[in-house]
């Protein structure tokens, strides 16, 4: 074992006893985890510096876009603006898959990607 390790273990044994740990924000409520499995393992913790400060990854502001854009045009009433939101979030969608392949991915991972996403959506 590490070193570190058993004076990480000692440090946080002691903090638990001297009550550090009690009344925290959120106690007794799940933790809401990012999901980093897309990202590479080298890149997670600038990954979540980066998201904690409110920046993200371009094509994930895209599909947010596309995503908000869904459903306005799904709670529209009106034709002529449903088109017009319609084309918005066609243009956003083509935005996010373009931003995706440019990352790396192939076009058949983003295909699979976007149907598992779909599939969540719903």
């Amino acid at each position: 074992m590490d070193p570190f390790f058993h004076v990480v273990e000692e440090k946080l044994r002691e903090a638990e006893r001297t009550g550090a740990f009690t009344n925290l924000a959120g106690a007794g409520r799940p933790l809401q985890l990012d999901d980093l499995d897309g990202v590479p393992a080298e890149l997670r913790a600038s990954y979540l510096l980066l998201k904690s400060n409110g920046f993200v990854p371009p094509e994930l502001e895209a599909r947010k876009e596309f995503l908000q854009l869904r459903d306005l045009v799904a709670a529209c009433t009106d034709p002529r603006e449903q088109r017009e939101l319609g084309e918005q979030a066609r243009r956003a969608w083509l935005r996010y898959r373009l931003l995706a392949e440019e990352r790396g991915g192939s076009r058949a991972f983003v295909d699979y990607r976007d149907a598992l996403l779909d599939r969540l959506d719903r």
